[in-house]
């Protein structure tokens, strides 16, 4: 059994949403612990390599409509991390697509490397898979595949949904009727992703990407055109959700082949893909979303539930989503703090920001 480890606050999930709170709570004082299951942070905000290059292959962009997250990416165009790549994009009709006004905003070395900066400073354990979330004396303890067991005051869960409610029901947690029936309601389409390397040119208009949202590829992106790969043409291709579906369960090369029949007409003569890559993300796109951007649960030690499915839009919602359920979670603590009688968090909590702008 491995060492147990005790925070004030727990968070599964280290996407922007995670990432977001937990600087938030950080910035409170509290000590926070952020598991991920994967190798890496950054959730959707993916950005593998394939050969010599770079693709974004979840997360394409990001737009700015809340001043609050503005403040952020100000932040972040000043250091250099984000950029703005375009207004709009074509969808490769005869009409002249109007610009709608809203900046598109990437990382210049991919998605990914928001996450990457979010999570300087914090303590994240990646690659510790989380096996079930229980109730425990004063709190929560959540318990990973490699046998480690971490306990909080207060827990936040960041992953899609269905599986956040599939650790608590491993866990026999049990929530309040309504606040499982609202959870239920929260629904997910899924997408096939594509990355190709390219050897020759790729005619997609400028800036470099298409966006076909009636289409069964409904999203083709240039990642050199777009700052990510410059060492080589990678290319990214996002299946429709009703061509995903069509193909989620076929072997890797049937699905790689309908996502790669889409991109052939941009081909230029003497252009060969050299090498591809496949991705199948099963909860891509929130498509019923929770009308706040979190929930608090009733009736339970601190919990809260965030992510894009909560008052979206994606990565923006996400971490708007982010910086509610912290201050949901942060007043929760206050408040049972007060009622004991102390105000007292752990002694390894700061009061810094870990660099994060708020």
């Amino acid at each position: 059994m491995g060492a147990e480890l005790q925070s004030d606050v727990l968070i599964v999930g280290a996407g922007i949403a995670g990432l977001m709170a937990a600087n938030a709570l950080r910035q409170m004082g509290y000590h926070v612990i952020v598991v991920e299951k994967e190798v890496d942070a950054g959730g959707r905000m993916a950005t593998p390599r394939l050969g010599p290059g770079l693709a974004d292959s979840g997360a394409q962009f990001f737009t700015v409509r809340a001043p609050q997250f503005a403040h952020f990416v100000r932040t972040w165009q000043a250091e250099g991390l984000v950029n703005e790549w375009a207004r709009g994009w074509s969808d490769c009709s005869a009409a002249v697509e109007p610009e709608d006004g809203h900046s598109r905003y990437v990382a210049r070395d991919g998605m990914a490397a928001i996450p990457r900066r979010l999570a300087q400073g914090l303590d994240v354990h990646t690659g510790a898979g989380v096996r079930s979330v229980s109730a425990a004396s004063g709190g929560w303890q959540v318990a990973v595949e490699n046998g480690r067991v971490y306990r909080g005051r207060a827990l936040l869960l960041t992953p899609p949904v269905p599986q956040s409610l599939a650790l608590l029901a491993a866990g026999n947690v049990l929530l309040a009727a309504e606040d499982r029936a609202t959870l239920e309601r929260i629904t997910y389409a899924p997408c096939l992703c594509g990355l190709f390397w390219v050897k020759g040119e790729v005619n997609l208009p400028e800036p470099g990407a298409v966006q076909r949202p009636d289409a069964p590829i409904v999203w083709i992106a240039d990642n050199r055109r777009k700052g990510v790969s410059p060492e080589a043409t990678l290319i990214t291709v996002h299946a429709s959700p009703e061509h995903s579906r069509r193909w989620w369960l076929a072997p890797a090369p049937e699905a790689i082949g309908a996502l790669r029949n889409g991109l052939r007409p941009y081909l230029e003569r003497g252009a060969t893909i050299h090498q591809t890559q496949l991705k199948r993300w099963r909860y891509a796109l929130p498509t019923s979303l929770h009308p706040e951007r979190a929930l608090l649960a009733a009736g339970l030690p601190p919990l809260a539930f965030a992510g894009d499915a909560f008052n979206g839009p994606r990565v923006e919602g996400a971490a708007l989503s982010g910086l509610a359920a912290a201050d949901a979670l942060g007043a929760a603590l206050s408040y049972s703090s007060s009622r004991s009688g102390s105000s007292k968090k752990s002694s390894s909590s700061s009061s810094g920001s870990g660099g994060l702008a708020r």
